[in-house]
């Protein structure tokens, strides 16, 4: 990968110098902004874990690609997500908004996180219970992280499942969605337990998570 800061083309890492970038030239594509994130993830490898978290920090706010510059430069740092504390999980999760926001800040950073025991289940309970939805929806994507092998998952029927019985009436979109997401990703570990789920809140359930995950278990697939 070329280094845009070696040659240029973007200022050192840090907080001004990124925020100046993103907003004197947004990036048009996903493609066009993980260029620059890499350029800035490569700037700050030898950088401490603790640095890379206070930088994360205060681009939080600045915008969609601020915010998920933020959590991708912490989860792709070697030291700095498993540096993460509770307090700086709450603060990088400040102002959640927007769908790929919560997505990224819950399978690179949270879910991550408590899976690994350095953010108590506590708060992702919080989080479900919070009026803002994006808040419980990022609690359940937390799932994701147990589940998924790609998100380093190896399966936790127990923690997904207590998750989604909190949010099985909840009608809004997104926690829909997320809870369909949260039982699909647990079938490749436990497909009693996810037949069990939908057969006991068969009735509380929405259609589109009956309809989802039903096809999950007998195709493999989602639709």
């Amino acid at each position: 990968m070329p280094n845009l800061i070696e040659q240029g083309v973007i200022a050192a890492a840090t907080p001004a110098s990124i925020r100046a970038t993103l907003q004197r030239s947004a990036p048009r594509t996903v493609a066009e902004w993980r260029e620059l994130r890499r350029a800035w993830s490569h700037a700050l490898r030898s950088h401490p874990a603790h640095d890379v978290i206070r930088l994360a920090t205060a681009l939080v706010d600045d915008g969609f690609w601020g915010r998920v510059t933020a959590y991708e430069l912490v989860a792709d740092h070697p030291g700095a997500r498993t540096a993460l504390t509770p307090a700086s999980i709450r603060r990088l999760g400040r102002g959640l908004a927007d769908w790929a926001s919560v997505d990224t800040f819950a399978c690179c950073l949270a879910g991550p996180a408590w899976r690994d025991g350095r953010l108590p289940t506590r708060q992702i309970h919080a989080w479900l219970r919070s009026k803002n939805r994006w808040e419980r929806r990022a609690a359940v994507v937390c799932t994701v992280a147990l589940n998924v092998r790609a998100r380093g998952g190896r399966g936790d029927a127990a923690r997904t499942l207590d998750v989604c019985r909190r949010v099985v009436t909840d009608s809004d979109d997104m926690v829909v969605k997320a809870l369909s997401w949260a039982l699909r990703s647990l079938v490749a570990w436990d497909r009693e337990a996810v037949m069990s789920f939908l057969a006991a809140h068969e009735h509380a359930l929405p259609g589109r998570v009956k309809r989802e995950v039903g096809t999950k278990l007998r195709t493999g697939r989602k639709n």
